[in-house]
């Protein structure tokens, strides 16, 4: 881990890789654009949408089916927002934010950002440790500490491509979509019962707080994040026919999967209304529950295995995009950029420390309220990622030809303050009844003073764009470029060269040569790893040792008959802390290290020398293919 140069792109390690046709048919358009919005889709149907919508539906039946339409309305313009800013500025909400906002602004941002992220990841932990539970009977906070494995599952799909990373979102997204269509045709529902839940309506302060939580876990902050930066992976001419045929291309492509994301919603809504609501079983308002009651009320015990599976699917396919959300925000506004996998691990411990401290003290029944509850927190961030985002796709100096039209700005204003609206009527009904008890006078103390701070933030955050000053940085279509005036090419006296004898050296010398000049002396340089040599160092004098030293010495020899000059250094034990050691103490000036390709699974076994190496020393890495 460690502060590294900052490459000022959006998901450095996939953008620009997927090739775009915008030249050929019309079907080749579509599916070279397919993708991103389905990996966004993914977030509006994780388990802390199925919670929000069995309680809506077992506890009003259809009559919440109104507020998922609309907030479905709501997704699909802040997401084209989110993608258009994407496409045209080549900037992802959270670089954006840096670029406006003064740093404590931008830093308060960010952690509001972190917050609904952890939020997220609290639904996917419990939603998956759920359907463990339920298909194999193990207690819940097994299910829960199960959850820390998905940490690797990210990193070896980055490995593979963007591609394959959409390729598995859809497919878990297909599982989720046949399995709700089966359960749907199981339960029969009544077509003209349905379309009465269509007329807006909230018959009580509890199905306020529903429609909320619906709202948050439909409209989710970092979804915002993750669009804008997700376009960015597909490689477009930056011109104007080029841009316009890109976002008319991710308009398609999200109205389509968002679309589908809703009829998963509705599904879920419905079937809740139908099986338990018109049964006289309003009060089920956990998965758990629900899973138990599916089969004997739908007469087939397929009900409850499909609504498992469907569980398991929506949550681990909403860790994957949470986690790319995660770097977006941490890279975007802190230009920092860590450990994928260590990323991953403190997102989730963060998720799981809350999870194991509700069930061991409030024990499981209480787990999807907190399921609930996190969807609230995430709509009480919504405007901290909406309002710059409104402002930044109107601004037409940075924007251009592509800003909003005035009609869009009207619809999109409108949706940021009512979405403000619902949350404050929200936090003056709950916060009355809190502060009209006695007692609690620290905890009321301080949730004034934080609420205070909330609102002078998104007041400060709504009028900045307007009169503060400029983006320090401006976006230009190619970058900022200067004359190249003076080169000064370096010369390397002392080259050190990591050989493995894997049957590649010959390679790896030459490369090492190449660098090098009549002045230069080579370093030779092994690590030993048998077992002796793990555990005595300098001290052992085992076979492998002495043959690796035999190895050194003739290629010392054969490069000394060339009029190289050649040293030779054996290390021991750990090959990456040993490398590093040698080169340090050679007071090397360059370093020549192969790379056999390792991918997954096998960076986990055999290690990753050369990220743990270069991120060690601070001179340059030729690193050699293999």
């Amino acid at each position: 881990m460690g502060r590294v140069e900052y490459k000022n792109v959006s998901l450095s390690e996939v953008h620009n890789t997927v090739e775009v046709n915008l030249t050929g048919s019309r079907w080749k358009q579509i599916f070279s654009f397919f993708g991103p919005a389905y990996l966004v889709s993914v977030g509006y149907m994780d388990p802390g949408n199925w919670a929000t919508d069995l309680a809506g539906g077992s506890q009003f039946g259809y009559k919440l089916l109104w507020v998922l339409v609309m907030s479905n309305l709501m997704a699909l313009l802040l997401q084209s927002l989110s993608a258009r800013l994407g496409i045209v500025r080549g900037r992802d909400l959270a670089q954006a934010n840096r670029e406006t906002y003064p740093r404590p602004v931008n830093f308060s941002l960010y952690i509001l950002a972190e917050i609904a992220i952890t939020a997220c990841d609290l639904a996917e932990v419990l939603g998956m440790a759920i359907g463990i539970q339920l298909l194999t009977h193990l207690p819940l906070i097994y299910g829960v500490l199960i959850t820390v494995l998905d940490t690797f599952l990210l990193l070896s799909l980055q490995k593979l491509g963007m591609r394959k990373i959409e390729m598995f979102i859809i497919s878990l997204i297909a599982i989720v979509g046949v399995s709700f269509f089966l359960e749907i045709i199981l339960a029969k529902p009544h077509i003209g019962e349905i379309s009465r839940g269509l007329v807006p309506t909230l018959p009580s302060k509890a199905a306020l707080y529903i429609a909320i939580s619906i709202i948050g876990a439909t409209v989710m902050p970092h979804n915002l994040y993750l669009h804008s930066a997700l376009v960015q992976t597909r490689k477009i001419k930056r011109d104007e026919t080029h841009i316009r045929r890109a976002l008319k291309l991710a308009s398609l492509d999200n109205t389509i999967a968002l679309n589908l994301a809703f009829l998963v919603n509705a599904a879920i809504l419905i079937l809740a209304g139908t099986v338990f609501f018109n049964s006289g079983r309003t009060g089920v308002a956990s998965i758990s529950e629900a899973y138990k009651l599916l089969s004997p009320l739908l007469g087939s015990k397929v009900a409850s295995t499909l609504f498992a599976v469907a569980l398991i699917a929506a949550g681990q396919s909403s860790t994957v995009t949470g986690t790319l959300a995660g770097q977006i925000v941490m890279e975007g506004h802190l230009h920092l950029r860590i450990n994928p996998i260590l990323r991953r691990l403190i997102t989730r411990l963060l998720a799981i420390i809350p999870a194991v401290i509700v069930i061991g003290i409030a024990g499981e029944q209480q787990v999807d309220q907190l399921l609930v509850l996190s969807q609230v927190i995430l709509s009480l961030q919504l405007g901290f990622a909406v309002i710059p985002l409104i402002h930044f796709v109107s601004n037409k100096r940075t924007m251009g030809i592509f800003s909003i039209k005035k009609i869009t700005k009207f619809f999109a204003w409108t949706i940021a303050a009512l979405l403000l609206y619902l949350n404050l009527k929200l936090v003056i009904e709950e916060g009355s009844d809190f502060f009209s008890h006695p007692g609690n006078g620290i905890w009321k103390i301080l949730l004034t003073v934080v609420a205070l701070v909330a609102v002078a933030l998104l007041f400060y955050v709504f009028i900045h764009p307007w009169t503060g000053k400029p983006p320090v940085t401006e976006i230009t279509m190619h970058g900022k470029t200067s004359a190249v005036v003076k080169l000064e090419i370096p010369k390397f006296r002392r080259i050190a060269i990591a050989l493995d004898f894997s049957g590649k050296d010959e390679k790896l010398l030459a490369f090492a040569v190449g660098q090098g000049t009549s002045e230069s002396t080579y370093i030779l340089i092994h690590i030993v790893e048998s077992a002796s040599a793990r555990m005595l160092g300098k001290q052992s004098d085992d076979l492998e040792t002495r043959s690796d030293q035999e190895r050194l010495d003739k290629y010392q020899e054969a490069l000394e008959g060339n009029r190289y000059k050649v040293e030779t250094r054996l290390g021991y034990k750990q090959r990456s802390s040993e490398i590093v050691r040698i080169v340090k103490e050679e007071k090397a000036d360059m370093l020549v290290i192969g790379a056999h390709g390792h991918t997954g699974f096998k960076d986990f076994v055999y290690g990753e020398t050369v990220n743990t190496v270069r991120h060690e020393i601070k001179i340059p890495v030729l690193i050699v293919t293999l």
